[in-house]
């Protein structure tokens, strides 16, 4: 009987020691908001106009640049902008109520319009994004977005999965639209992806301030039809070291080409591009996590217009 209690105890404490164990991320319940009110400049029609951040319950008036409120880790595609002296608010992403009083944030692809006759006249493909960092504002232009997104939070963990719940609407027959405010607007057939990762980057910084990384983890999935309803507890496993011969490795999951590099800002307060120059090994401690959601494949000023992704409850699972 000792013997018998004893296999119990022992069997007990092992599958203790590999119970799973899930983390939020910080506001990743997405029940609180930051709303801010933006006036935009008179020549553009003068409204005022709400645009959201992730974090605690606050409302902050006038055109101020934001810096997350609360330690909030998220930054968004929602900005401020003044562009030429002009003062505009965008926003795609919203918080919805998902059922009762839990929330859930919303992201959308939609058009955004500025006109001023005489003086400025341009549509914008905006696609909804949320992701590890913040935005440098004001925005002073449509060029090069990434250049203005300060992309990835210090962390040094090893997780074996990003967990959240999603929904996602495409619309019926859609199609592409490139769009950048500058020359011709371009239609091209078939509908854009929703997109999420976890990708871990080991980071380092050279005398000069220039930002080099590799890459130490990797979690990434395109979703391309519209749900029935909340998908649960859905997971992307995070996979470890180079995985370009893993069975089902597709190309968008490989290293982020040095023309299209985030940015991050250095040790001299300047956002510089991060370079990843290679894979880490598969036992590698990671300095940065980057997690992004967002209802494009990454190419900017192209969308599908009226895409919705919905996200809620996301962490990491250990």
């Amino acid at each position: 009987m000792n013997k018998l209690l004893l296999s119990i105890a022992a069997l007990a404490t092992a599958a203790a020691a590999n119970a799973e164990r899930f983390e939020l991320l910080k506001y990743g319940d997405f029940n609180t908001w930051v709303s801010r009110e933006i006036k935009e400049s008179a020549i553009i029609g003068g409204e005022t106009k709400t645009i959201y951040a992730i974090g605690p319950q606050r409302h902050i008036v006038g055109n101020k640049p934001y810096t997350p409120l609360g330690g909030s880790p998220w930054g968004s595609s929602n900005v401020y902008a003044k562009v030429v002296g002009i003062s505009k608010g965008s926003n795609v992403v919203y918080p919805d109520t998902r059922k009762g009083a839990d929330k859930c944030v919303k992201l959308a692809t939609e058009l955004e319009h500025c006109k001023a006759a005489g003086l400025i006249n341009i549509d914008v493909t905006v696609a909804g994004t949320i992701y590890l960092g913040h935005m440098k504002e004001p925005v002073s232009s449509t060029k090069n977005p990434y250049a203005k997104m300060d992309m990835g939070i210090p962390f040094a963990k090893r997780p074996k999965a990003l967990r959240f719940d999603y929904k996602l609407e495409i619309p019926k027959n859609a199609t592409r639209l490139y769009s950048s405010g500058f020359g011709a607007k371009k239609e091209m057939p078939g509908h854009e992806n929703a997109e999420v990762y976890i990708l871990l980057q080991r980071r380092w910084e050279d005398a000069d301030g220039n930002i080099h990384a590799k890459r130490v983890g990797t979690g990434r999935r395109q979703f391309d039809r519209s749900t029935q309803g909340w998908v649960n507890r859905y997971d992307i496993p995070v996979w470890y070291g180079d995985i370009t011969s893993k069975p089902g490795y597709k190309s968008y999951m490989g290293l982020i080409p040095e023309s299209n590099s985030y940015y991050a800002t250095n040790s001299k307060g300047k956002m510089v591009p991060v370079i990843e120059e290679g894979w880490d090994s598969a036992d590698a401690t990671p300095t940065h996590l980057l997690v992004m959601a967002s209802t494009a494949q990454g190419e900017p000023y192209v969308g599908t217009i009226g895409l919705t992704l919905w996200i809620d409850n996301i962490g990491l699972v250990y």
